[in-house]
């Protein structure tokens, strides 16, 4: 039987697994093991729509009702406090704050019901990796990241990409890290270190190249406020420097570490060790060289880009995941989190959604396409937007806050073939579940390896050589794409 996840499956010629790999290490089928683990790795063959994915994420969960899937005949209770405004999109209105996305929704197609249980914040997980949380201590605030997790989407790519690095020349080997994410890990900023943006299980090694930028103070938000460029500096994540600094020092603190383990190598000499210092020695080359140096300098872009984009963090990061694309990046995740506690995670009222949050979205995702599509890079990268859940369908109070509400909430795709000026899917009067064609974590994530060119038969391997399929469940929304 071949066994993924746990569940026994017979191949079709009757043989087990274990069986072929016997047969397989015996030289029996014409083969060695590394051979076959290389093509059981790779999967079946995928032909790529896209050479790269931009992953927007609305942290906190926006409001289906005041964004993509207005409900204007819907009760007073429910439809909520603005009004609907006509698209380039036959039957698609939305919301009044969302203009320039409204007059560019011939780039894009709407999800409008996408649906799951994990209905709180903790399904950033299955949002970023297509698989449900897996049981594990989490810290008292009962979020925290851990190496139970299953891996970011964006980790999957940077593993497959270093295996396929490993079989070429150092020529040919990429110089520029494969997942980046923007503008800090998930919760960072809020005093959380949330699940779904690492690579779990998987190893360290396979991590997103992340970058920092702090608050200014409790209360502040950079998202609700323009950013002065002596803020808008996107350091490394973990490799932030001090003024005295030198490169010099910077090597001899490297000397240490691999003093430290060269040590360890002798305890343990696992494959997860031998990839963490060959990736530790990938990340000091990248951090010292100027293309990294000219990638992260915002600076080099028009004063008139960014202004368009806004200047707020969110425009600015957006702006710097494009940039990133430019350089190499294959899967960059551009975040909108909380540093208030609330923002996209409105229980309290709708007044930051009115003045920050929907202008805000409206400013900077309206540039990026338009961006994107004048450099000629939205045929070749995968455009995804959306939260972790929506809100509730009746309000929490008179002022329109929303609880969570993960049983049916939108998702847009851009470029990459798919067919902009359409809609998927179709919820019910209230915006509350699916009417039609739900959409699970699980088919958004096999859409996206999809359109990347990944099968979801592609094995993955843990530290203890361990394999599992990409994505065990979940169907391709292939009528996305003309």
């Amino acid at each position: 039987m071949l066994t993924i996840q746990g569940r026994a499956r017979r191949v079709c010629n009757g043989l087990t697994r274990r069986d072929v790999l016997q047969a397989a290490g015996a030289g029996l089928l014409g083969t060695n093991l590394a051979t076959l683990r290389a093509a059981e790795e790779a999967g079946s063959v995928v032909r790529p729509r896209a050479k790269s994915v931009l992953f927007l994420f609305l942290f906190g969960g926006p409001s289906q009702l005041e964004t993509f899937d207005m409900k204007p005949d819907a009760a007073s209770g429910i439809r909520g406090p603005f009004q609907p405004i006509a698209s380039r999109t036959s039957g698609l209105q939305i919301c009044e704050r969302l203009p320039k996305l409204a007059a560019l929704s011939d780039k894009y197609a709407v999800i409008r019901t996408v649906t799951h249980n994990q209905n709180d914040h903790n399904a950033c997980h299955y949002i970023q990796t297509g698989h449900p949380l897996p049981p594990a201590e989490r810290g008292a605030a009962k979020v925290d990241a851990t190496e139970k997790d299953w891996p970011a989407m964006g980790s999957v790519v940077q593993y497959l990409d270093q295996r396929a690095d490993a079989a070429r020349g150092p020529k040919q080997q990429r110089d520029f890290p494969s997942y980046v994410y923007l503008p800090n890990p998930l919760g960072h900023i809020q005093g959380y270190d949330r699940s779904g943006q690492y690579a779990g299980w998987l190893g360290r090694s396979y991590n997103a190249l992340a970058t920092r930028i702090n608050k200014r103070d409790s209360q502040d938000n950079p998202y609700f406020r323009d950013c002065a460029d002596d803020e808008l500096d996107f350091r490394i994540h973990g490799c932030e420097t001090h003024a005295d600094l030198t490169l010099d020092r910077t090597v001899k603190r490297v000397s240490l570490l691999e003093q430290f383990d060269t040590a360890r190598r002798t305890i343990d000499r696992s494959r997860f060790i031998r990839d963490y210092s060959r990736e530790q020695a990938k990340a000091v080359d990248l951090i010292t060289s100027e293309k990294m140096r000219a990638a992260f300098d915002i600076r080099r872009e028009s004063a008139k880009l960014r202004d368009q984009y806004g200047r707020h963090l969110f425009g600015q990061s957006a702006l710097m995941g494009r940039r990133m694309l430019e350089a190499g990046a294959r899967f960059v995740t551009v975040l909108w989190d909380c540093p208030d506690g609330y923002s996209w995670d409105s229980h309290r009222h709708s007044d930051d959604v009115a003045k920050y949050l929907l202008p805000g979205l409206d400013q900077a995702f309206s540039a990026l396409l338009n961006d994107l599509s004048e450099r000629g890079l939205l045929d070749e990268t995968l455009v995804v937007c959306l939260g972790e859940m929506g809100r509730t369908p009746k309000p929490s109070n008179a002022r329109w806050g929303r609880g969570h509400w993960s049983h049916c909430f939108p998702a847009i795709l851009a470029g990459a073939g798919v067919r902009g000026g359409t809609t998927y899917g179709t919820s019910d009067s209230d915006a509350a579940y699916p009417a039609d064609d739900p959409v699970t974590p699980e088919d958004l994530s096999a859409t996206i390896f999809h359109t990347l060119g990944i099968s979801p038969e592609t094995r993955i391997y843990n530290a203890q050589s361990r394999p599992s399929p990409v994505m065990a469940g979940g169907s391709p929304l292939l009528d996305l794409f003309g």
